[in-house]
This record gives C-alpha cells, structure tokens and sequence, in this order.
C-alpha cells in the first residue's frame, strides 16, 4: 500500500501537464474549450501578488484576481503565516456546540468599519449571504416581496439567482423564487411604485452594478435609502464585489453617505484561500430572527465559522490596515481612470471610462466612419458583445495583461485588479490599452482578423 503523499506542490508539478485532460474527463469540458479556443490554456504555475507566471516563466498583471478575491494579491505572506498558524495550533475547530472565538474577533473588527450595524452572520460564500438576506428580510418584516434591479448579479444559488437580472444565466433554471420584482437601476419611480404595496421585505442592490460597472446617479442610493425607511423595506447593500477597500472607500455606500440595514461581504473578505462571506445588519433584523432560545439554530451552515476562515478575514484586514490599501486603490484607481479617460477623444471606438476606485469600466461602441462600422457590424450580428474579445485577446497574448469583459453580450470591459498594483503597474495598463485600442481602428488589421475568427466559432456554435 502506499503511504499519503500530503506534498500538494509536488503533486502539482507532478500532474500539472495533465489540466486540461483531467478537467475534460472529470470536470467541466466546455471550459476547457472556451480557454482553448481563445488562447488562454497557457498553464498558470505560480501567483504572486498581481502577477501570474505561465508554463513558460512569462509573468502577467492579473486586473480579474480571480473575480476580485485576490484584493491584497496572491499568496500574501501574512495571509499565509496566519493560515499556517491556524493548522499549526490545532485550535478546537467547529465544535458547534461552542462559540468560535475568531469568529468573535472577525465580527468585531468588520463591524467598526460598519458602526451603524450592530451584528455580522458568517456564511460560506457571497450566494450565501444573499440566501441569508433574502430569509432575514422576510423573517423580520413578515412580508414576502424582494426587490432588486434589473443588470444586476447577486449569484447562482435559487434564491440568489432569482434576484439576478442576466437571462443568460436564469434561463432552463426557471421557475425561480416567487416574490421577486425588478426595477430599472437609476430609477427611483420605479422603486417606489414597487415599494408602495408595503409588500416588499428588502430592496436588493449593488452600489455599482458588477456586471458592466454600472454607476448610480448621485441621486439614486440615498433617495432609495429614503424610499425604503418610507415604506417598511430593508435596504440590503451586495458589497459582495465593491466592498473591502475596492472602490477607495470600504464600503462603496460610502461614496454617497448611505447606511443600509444590511450589508453583503465576501470575495476580498476570503484573501482568497478559504471563502468566506459576512451579513451585517442591525440588532433589530437579527433579534427577529433569533429571537429565542429554540430558534438559536434557525438559519446556519455548517462550515461557516470555520478557523481557516475566520483567519483569512482577520489577515486580509491586519494587509488592508497595514499597507493602506483603500487608500491605495482611491488613488491608483483615479490615476488609471484619467488616464485611460484621456483615451477617449482620440478612437471612436472607445465611449466612455468609469468606476470608482480600482472597479474600472472601459466601454466600447459603435464607430462612426464606414470602413469600422461595417466591421463592428458583423461582429455584432455573430455575437452581441463580441467586439470586446479583440480587445481582451491581444491584451492577454500581446501584452501578457489578463481581464474580463463585463458581463454577456456587454460591450464593457472590467478591471478588477488586486489593490496592491503599482504606479509602474498602471502605465503597463495604459500603455498596453492604447496599444490594442490603437490596432481595433485598423481595417484590414490582426485584430480584425481575430474577429473573423470568433465570428466564424461563433456561426459554427450556432449551426
């Protein structure tokens, strides 16, 4: 018999060749072939703070990190001390029937960034939290409608995906949670039309829309906030992708002096090694919900308060704190939207630059001179959204800059870096922008003939 090899790195180098064969037999193929196709399958073998190293040692600026866990960057040596610490101190882990004292020190330390919220819940993952929002809402106010905006992403669970405005993802999945409305973002008569039933337990939103960074008018949070103390709603703010530090302030509410009754935390919150997501609301939300001592089990999960956890939360705030990494991504963040924004006059392709912080949006469209129109033109009719892949694609092979389009069918290309990138970092970025920008204005062109290769996938996907 042979003896437990526990050296995952070895197992790693030993089985690394084998990714894409092993992920095609046991795992999930059509990714496989997504990465294929679009020349992506490069072999990461090593991550360190915003940067990716391939098989071949080439190093790239990871702006996706991983959908934003990685805030304080990959494999941070506090986070890792503090994770190795955990395991080397066999700390009496989940017991259940006792309470978690790093548990206790997790909801301290969050809830005085949050001194309007009283109380913090621990759940596995961000869909979590959302599940745990929807069942507080309901549970405190006694009334069964959730309220949420159209564009908008809370996650893939039922109750969460039920709040989620992306066909895309709810389509073959449907019927979905019952009680459910959705409202245009930015739209505050719609809110209230659809709040006045007094129906409604919570109204469900992100501060900025994940899924092609969209942006509330200055107007819209505050006056929903004022809409939903108005009528009896919770108003529950997703933080899932723009809280910890990543718009330049800790929580993105902040930006508009809005205090919500609850607020959604997890991605940043992980470091991302062991996931992790945080409820905060008000005592006067949980009381409701645990309100005796039969019900002190009422909603839970069984990993949640785990010590790897609770320890991974407590390290990413020890970095944040430490290096001012909220700090850093207001100003970062700032710099690189000037800087990319001074891009706009010069290519009719390029509409417009927003965000806040280091949650930049880079918005294409449709060009004004014949020769692109055509161009674009077909892309389009192939696939809607399918532009931004000539953009993606030559950032990731040409200048080793890995990112994301902002949603399907967007036309929004996302930035989502950890919050620990470098002045020397952002003119990479500019440069490598302007670069790929620069040869999607050129017809004939490489770029172009990208395109008539995605668009010839895309036909044959289609037949």
């Amino acid at each position: 018999m042979n003896s437990p090899n526990p050296d995952m790195s070895q197992l790693f180098a030993d089985r690394q060749a084998q990714r894409s064969t092993l992920h095609n037999r046991y795992l999930n193929e059509q990714f496989v072939r997504v990465l294929k196709t679009i020349g992506y399958d490069v072999g990461f073998q090593k991550g360190q703070g915003q940067y990716l190293y391939d098989r071949e040692g080439a190093r790239y600026l990871d702006l996706l990190s991983g959908f934003g866990v990685f805030a304080i960057g990959r494999n941070h040596p506090v986070m890792r001390d503090a994770l190795k610490s955990v395991l080397d101190a066999d700390l009496p882990n989940l017991v259940q029937f006792d309470v978690s004292v790093l548990a206790g020190v997790l909801a301290e330390r969050l809830l005085k960034y949050v001194p309007y919220l009283d109380k913090a819940f621990f759940a596995n993952s961000g869909a979590e939290c959302v599940e745990a929002a929807i069942k507080f809402a309901r549970g405190a106010t006694g009334r069964p409608g959730i309220v949420y905006c159209a564009h908008g992403y809370h996650g893939l669970t039922y109750g969460a995906l039920s709040l989620t405005g992306d066909s895309n993802f709810r389509t073959g999945f449907e019927p979905l949670l019952p009680g459910c409305t959705s409202v245009p973002f930015n739209d505050l008569a719609a809110l209230e039309k659809a709040l006045a039933s007094r129906e409604v337990a919570a109204f469900v939103v992100e501060p900025i829309q994940g899924k092609g960074v969209n942006m509330p008018s200055d107007e819209f949070l505050p006056g929903a906030a004022a809409l939903c103390k108005k009528y009896g709603t919770l108003f529950v703010a997703d933080e899932i992708q723009t809280g910890m530090g990543r718009t330049g302030r800790f929580l993105a509410v902040e930006h508009w002096n809005v205090e919500p009754d609850m607020v959604l935390l997890s991605k940043s919150l992980s470091g991302g090694h062991v996931p992790v997501g945080a409820v905060l609301t008000r005592k006067s939300i949980f009381d409701k919900i645990f309100n005796q001592m039969d019900r002190a089990v009422v909603h839970g999960s069984t990993f949640s308060k785990n010590d790897l956890a609770m320890a991974a939360g407590i390290a990413t705030l020890d970095v944040m704190e430490s290096e001012k990494l909220i700090e850093a991504a207001a100003k970062r963040g700032a710099e690189l939207r000037l800087a990319l924004t001074r891009m706009v006059p010069g290519y009719e392709l390029l509409k417009e630059v927003r965000g806040k912080g280091l949650m930049i949006g880079i918005e294409f469209g449709p060009p004004k001179s014949l020769r692109l129109r055509a161009s674009w033109n077909v892309l389009e009719a192939a696939n809607k959204g399918l532009f931004c892949q000539l953009i993606t694609v030559p950032l990731f092979k040409d200048h080793k800059i890995l990112t994301q389009v902002a949603g399907h069918g967007s036309h929004t290309i996302k930035l989502l870096p950890p919050l620990t990138i470098t002045e020397e970092d952002c003119g990479w970025i500019e440069r490598a922008f302007d670069d790929v920008i620069a040869g999607s204005h050129k017809v004939p062109g490489a770029i172009w003939s990208l395109g008539k290769t995605l668009v010839d996938n895309a036909v044959r996907r289609s037949a």
